[in-house]
């Protein structure tokens, strides 16, 4: 859509626009944890805030984020995660890397799978609530990969953005 505004829209284009469409994607310190929250590209800027927000409520909280870029350069916020990782109780940052990695990388190098979730999020056990955020797709299958860990469907908020198929 970004490129569309940018790029074809031009003055007197007529457009419409619909919504919000979806529910309430946002965590509050009060909601207690432990937090989870996976991130695919742009899909990290809601999740950011909610990290900002765990910070600056001084928030004691559980978090992990799981973080999919396409390579180190594509990772937004990458100072700030670093820090917010290195942090007394900051959140455990999790990337992975699914195009290329720099040399040394050690992490994660392909897409977010069941198996990678369940070696990286809470154990479904801990009840915690779990935000995903990035295209369609990604959404979809991590959010099914959660379900299949044991995470209540109704523990699992989405938020994604793509093509709507409509």
């Amino acid at each position: 859509m970004s490129s569309y505004l940018v790029g074809e829209l031009r003055v007197g284009d007529m457009i419409e626009l619909r919504g919000p469409v979806g529910g309430y994607f946002v965590w509050e310190a009060d909601m207690g944890g432990p937090l989870l929250l996976v991130a695919g590209g742009s899909g990290i800027v809601p999740l950011m805030s909610m990290l900002r927000h765990r910070g600056a409520s001084s928030a004691e909280v559980g978090a992990k984020l799981l973080y999919s870029s396409r390579s180190w350069e594509d990772v937004i916020y990458r100072d700030e995660l670093e820090r917010l990782g290195a942090a007394t109780h900051g959140p455990e940052i999790v990337h992975t890397l699914t195009r290329s990695q720099p040399s040394g990388w050690t992490g994660y190098a392909r897409r977010v799978d069941g198996q990678m979730l369940a070696e990286t999020a809470w154990p479904a056990s801990s009840m915690p609530s779990a935000f995903v955020c990035g295209p369609t797709p990604f959404v979809e299958a991590v959010a099914a990969a959660l379900v299949l860990l044991g995470y209540p469907t109704t523990s699992v908020k989405t938020e994604r953005f793509g093509p709507t198929g409509g």
